[in-house]
């Protein structure tokens, strides 16, 4: 049996919220009313979106090579994103292997009139360096991201 919380058939597991960001700034961006849907709401795949770019922009400082998204794991919306909120998105390493590297990512909001930042949404992005032609090519670390 498990401690974790239970919501309908879906077992959750509640990891630790960090109370500050974990690597480096990547991206920072603001939530505009074109992000959002027709409720209003700032679109996940917005969210997202952001997190992949900021994803790529790490690997690419770690790679020195251009990378292409393979997989997207474990990622948790935490909290909403919006409009008129600041999104800093970090990425700190998780692995680098021989032709591919997993970068966590933290989006972190700042609300507008509020000082403190939250984190609203994290996960781990896999990417693979590839060469002209779009196959795996090995990857030559140069001086990568410290690991977060």
């Amino acid at each position: 049996m498990t401690d974790a919380p239970v919501t309908g058939n879906t077992v959750t597991h509640a990891s630790p919220v960090p109370t500050q960001p974990q690597g480096e700034l990547s991206i920072r961006t603001l939530a505009m009313p074109a992000d959002t849907n027709q409720n209003g709401d700032i679109f996940g795949g917005w969210l997202l979106s952001q997190m992949d770019l900021a994803g790529s922009v790490f690997a690419y400082k770690s790679t020195l090579s251009r990378n292409v998204t393979v997989a997207i794991e474990a990622m948790t919306f935490r909290k909403p994103v919006f409009v008129g909120d600041l999104v800093s998105v970090y990425g700190s390493m998780v692995r680098i292997g021989r032709t591919s590297i997993t970068v966590h990512i933290e989006a972190w909001v700042q609300r507008r009139g509020e000082t403190g930042i939250i984190l609203v949404t994290d996960g781990n992005f896999t990417y693979v360096s590839i060469d002209d032609n779009g196959h795996p090519q090995v990857i030559v670390q140069h001086n990568p991201p410290a690991a977060g």
